[in-house]
């Protein structure tokens, strides 16, 4: 455990320092979840008016919710282009010939991951209570949407991490992204999911990401729906990528 913590905590701070030193890894996490929620909870702020659509905090903390959500997981898929980089420029693979557990690699670049994220979802957070973001919901119920962006971070930062470990490319980046862009794009985004229709309706309906998208907005309101089921889905989603990713490590390893 000693060299777990060991590798993990240098992978970490090397992450996190990278980050915080160079704006053109900083800038764009940032950039994207307020351009999303200018464009969203700003430009659409009128589907509010629809009949049916009752969302008590107002349209702002209704794009909110995804969009913090949002931040969690792009965040994670943005550890993986790091991970993609690291092997093409060599420190990666030094990385694994100096490490004395070799596990501690992955977590470290999680706990990386999650220290970007908060910076990220901070600064996004300040953004929404600036626009005029009504909260409804009390201190716990904030802690458990917090903790819903923290299980969707680390699930995708493990998605990613592992598909850069088998691919160990930068050309790696648009199949590392593309499928968590699709899923979040393919869950209720612009009206609650009651008000959708067709074949969005019906995917919407079986994708995961909708459970913890409506969790995440029911606690913003202080009416808690689907909690348990997203931590649940979250806490799935987290132990399959570990697996995943561990995989990746390991043909990493055979690699060289």
């Amino acid at each position: 455990m000693r060299r777990f913590s060991y590798v993990a905590r240098g992978v970490a701070w090397r992450s996190i320092h990278n980050t915080v030193v160079n704006p053109a890894i900083l800038v764009p996490s940032i950039v994207f979840p307020l351009f999303f929620l200018v464009a969203f909870a700003g430009g659409l702020s009128r589907i509010s008016d629809i009949p049916r659509f009752d969302y008590k905090p107002g349209y702002t903390a209704f794009q909110f919710a995804f969009v913090f959500l949002q931040s969690a997981a792009f965040g994670g898929v943005f550890t993986g282009f790091a991970v993609a980089r690291d092997f093409e420029s060599g420190f990666a693979r030094r990385l694994l010939l100096s490490s004395p557990n070799r596990s501690g690699i992955i977590a470290g670049y999680v706990l990386g991951a999650l220290a970007r994220w908060m910076i990220v979802g901070a600064v996004v957070t300040v953004a929404a209570l600036a626009a005029g973001m009504n909260v409804e919901g009390d201190g716990i119920q904030l802690t458990g949407l917090l903790g819903l962006g923290l299980g969707m971070n680390f699930a995708a930062a493990l998605w990613a991490i592992g598909l850069a470990m088998f691919l160990r490319t930068e050309q790696a980046g648009p199949l590392i992204q593309m499928p968590v862009f699709v899923a979040l794009f393919l869950a209720p985004v612009y009206v609650p999911l009651s008000l959708l229709t067709g074949w969005v309706h019906a995917v919407s309906s079986v994708n995961p990401i909708t459970a913890v998208i409506e969790a995440g907005r029911g606690l913003l309101a202080g009416s808690p729906v689907k909690v348990l089921l997203a931590f649940v889905l979250l806490g799935a989603a987290g132990t399959l990528f570990a697996a995943f990713a561990r995989r990746g490590l390991a043909s990493a390893e055979r690699a060289g």
